[in-house]
Formats: structure tokens, sequence, C-alpha cells
């Protein structure tokens, strides 16, 4: 292998070790959304039913 070759060969794994901690990090960083609550529809019926 020349040493063209072996520079550029580095180069490229230290730019793919770059990137992907990149996304990594703002995968981290990002605050969760809110799930949204399944039972917002129902909030006006009473939860005891009548038995």
């Amino acid at each position: 292998m020349g040493t063209s070759a072996l520079i550029m060969m580095v180069t490229v794994q230290v730019l793919v070790t770059i990137i992907t901690f990149s996304f990594f990090w703002k995968v981290l960083r990002t605050p969760p959304k809110p799930e949204p609550d399944s039972y917002s529809g129902n909030d006006d019926i009473d939860e005891r039913q009548p038995e």
C-alpha cells in the first residue's frame, strides 16, 4: 500500500468516526417528544363505572 492510499484510508476513517459520533451526540442531546395521551378523548368520562 502506497503512502497516498494510507493517508486517504486514515482520513476517511477519521471522517466517518467524527460524523458517527456527531450524530450519536445529537441523538443523545435531543429532548424526547411528549407522547400523546391515548385517553385524552375520555377525560369527560367518569373513571368509576356503575356496577
